[in-house]
């Protein structure tokens, strides 16, 4: 099973601002440390604050934040909501498979993405920050205020 960087991108943020001590992070400051596009970092903060799992202040003293709900969901549960639904594999594409009708691949797949993501349940974000990548994602971060 493979993420898309967009699920990537999106744990390492939300993995970043569970370290934040300091002054709240911009998005700028995240893509930084992250040596990610801004643009990109955009629109992955844009999703987990829909989600419910970020929460972005404007203005002075302003920055991104975990919520409650950020700090304690389950890292599985964070990448089904963020890869969508939809299988391994794509049988109704542009030239449908011609086994669709009778193919235990499908199902076989489908069973084995489960088993991926409930590997993950049972971890949160603490658990992905513990040393020793928290200290480094700290270490990365440059500091607040500089563009």
């Amino acid at each position: 099973m493979r993420l898309t960087r967009f699920t990537d991108l999106a744990l390492r943020v939300l993995m970043r601002l569970a370290v934040e001590e300091g002054e709240l992070p911009t998005t700028r400051e995240v893509a930084g440390a992250m040596e990610v596009p801004y643009t990109h970092t955009a629109k992955a903060v844009a999703k987990l604050q829909r989600m419910g799992l970020v929460e972005a202040r404007r203005g002075r003293g302003g920055g991104l934040a975990l919520t409650g709900a950020g700090r304690s969901a389950s890292i599985g549960a964070l990448v089904r909501e963020l890869e969508g639904p939809g299988d391994v594999v794509d049988c109704e594409g542009t030239t449908p498979c011609p086994l669709r009708s009778a193919c235990r691949l499908r199902g076989a797949l489908r069973e084995a993405q489960e088993a991926f993501f409930a590997s993950l349940d049972p971890l949160s974000l603490t658990d992905l920050v513990k040393a020793p990548t928290g200290p480094l994602l700290v270490a990365l971060s440059p500091p607040p205020g500089t563009d």
